[in-house]
């Protein structure tokens, strides 16, 4: 069944020829039930933003209460877009932007997340080029896109969530595969959109980040051909474009609160970084490059190096003066406001933290607008220069006091190792022949799945198969079902039944 021509009808195409049925029905509504009524959906409160609740001790944000908030705040933008008149008719000429759209796909952008968030997605993609033999290696926005075309179950007939078109269009963050489509491939712009250069590691192996397996290729094509002559083939749809933007808001918000509530971010650490590059940036900006790198635990050089990265990987929008306004700014806001007093569990704290977050979302959102011809390392609907600045200084404060801490390190190194261990021992239970028949059922239909999408003559097509389903397995666990398989297959599990097996 091809796709009916009118465009409108054109992005409620569903994945396996959903009848197109009355219009008024809301089918973007129904993808959004089909997205929270999805197991791997309701799997996301047991996986880990950046730290494990476990851990903390405190409620941190898990990736189902982050995909919950990328919601509210995709919506809100949404929303905003459509009832300004002439940003309505810039969307409407991009393909459109149905708040449903939004709301759905940013509800399902991190259901392939595997355990122990971005952490998890680095080793298994390690893991799945040099140890597997898999091309496309693991990328998380990729495997979102996998559980809702093809791992996922939703009916006998049905191989998939079978959401419309629009939706799955609006979860492809980076619409284009590792290696190979569109042709010519992203990653040989100059410069590049955003994510699409290579990992540092294996500067041949195509885009670090990208939104399909070349498994789900034809899918891919499908649910962007009604954009095509609208946008880019590289670009993002509007409405993914809402969604991209909203999960930037949300991280760089939330994961702030995040690490306030446990005690990690100290308001004296924060304040000495940007007070001294207020007090010395006319100095900091006159050294070289080499100079700053070895000045690296100096107050203020790190945020000097964020300056120059903005620079250099952005000149399209970075820009000094806003640079300078979003630093004082956050100051204000962050260290002499919410870091002020540390996080004591009151109802008094807790209300200080809503209203934090409440204002920053808010100033954000109102600060979004739609551009007809975005430069390359932006998507059509971006931030106000003020606030994309806030944004990328928020983010530094996340990344220099949180995810550079030795603490955190000696953690994740613990589980990067354990996943490693994992997927070793899924691959030699696979290969035991005497033991085919007692393999986890969900692994056993993943390998079955995995062999019929392969070509016939694929070299090693039996072990491209159980590469990629083991990845497909392990990246469907919980954090807490990986320790418990893992014990379980070490022998360190005195439980004779675990959930570990059961998906």
């Amino acid at each position: 069944m091809e796709p009916p021509a009118d465009p409108r009808a054109r992005r409620l195409f569903g994945g396996s020829a959903r009848a197109l049925g009355d219009l008024a029905t809301s089918p973007f509504r129904a993808d959004r039930d089909r997205i929270v009524g999805s197991p791997f959906f309701t799997r996301l409160g047991g996986v880990t933003q950046v730290v494990s609740p476990g851990g903390s001790g405190l409620l941190v944000h898990n990736r189902l209460t982050h995909s919950l908030k990328v919601a509210q705040v995709a919506r809100a933008i949404a929303e905003r877009l459509t009832a300004d008149d002439h940003q309505r008719d810039l969307v409407e000429k991009l393909g459109g932007c149905d708040p449903d759209v939004v709301e759905a796909a940013a509800l399902a952008h991190d259901l392939g997340h595997p355990p122990f968030g971005h952490l998890g997605e680095r080793v298994l993609d390690r893991l799945a080029r040099h140890r597997l033999g898999l091309t496309d290696g693991f990328e998380g926005n990729a495997q979102s896109y996998r559980i809702v075309t093809s791992t996922e179950i939703r009916g006998a007939a049905t191989t998939g969530l079978d959401l419309t078109a629009a939706v799955r269009a609006a979860m492809l963050k980076y619409p284009w595969t590792r290696l190979d489509h569109p042709d010519p491939h992203p990653r040989t712009m100059d410069p590049p959109p955003r994510g699409a250069t290579p990992p540092p590691d294996d500067p041949n192996s195509g885009s670090l980040k990208f939104g399909a397996y070349r498994t789900e290729l034809d899918d891919l094509r499908q649910a962007r051909a009604p954009f095509a002559g609208r946008i880019a083939d590289w670009q993002q749809t509007v409405e993914a474009s809402v969604m991209d933007t909203a999960d930037d808001i949300a991280y760089a918000i939330h994961d702030v609160e995040d690490f306030y509530r446990v005690g990690v971010l100290q308001q004296g650490a924060v304040a000495a970084e940007l007070m001294a590059w207020q007090r010395e940036g006319g100095h900091l900006r006159a050294i070289t490059d080499s100079a700053l790198a070895t000045s690296a635990r100096r107050p203020g050089s790190s945020i000097e190096r964020l300056r120059r990265q903005l620079h250099h990987k952005d000149a399209w929008i970075a820009d000094d003066e806003a640079f300078a306004a979003a630093v004082e700014h956050v100051r204000e806001e962050l260290v002499e406001g919410l870091l002020a007093l540390p996080f004591d569990g009151s109802i008094e704290a807790e209300q200080y933290v809503a209203r934090f977050s409440a204002r920053w979302t808010t100033r954000f959102v109102d600060a979004i607008t739609v551009v007809e011809q975005p430069a390359v390392r932006s998507g059509h609907v971006l931030l106000a220069p003020a606030q994309w600045h806030e944004v990328q200084v928020l983010k530094f404060v996340h990344h220099r006091f949180v995810l550079a801490r030795p603490d955190l390190a000696l953690h994740q190194r613990g589980q990067a190792r354990l996943l490693d261990t994992l997927v070793d021992a899924l691959r030699e239970w696979l290969l035991d022949p005497e033991e085919e028949s007692r393999l986890p059922r969900r692994l056993h239909d993943l390998v079955e799945l995995a062999e019929a999408e392969l070509h016939p003559r694929t070299t090693d097509r039996i072990g491209k198969a159980r590469g990629r389903a083991i990845v497909d397995f392990v990246a469907q666990l919980t954090d807490g079902q990986a320790v418990a398989m893992l014990d379980a297959l070490s022998g360190r599990s005195g439980a004779l039944w675990t959930d570990a097996f059961v998906l």
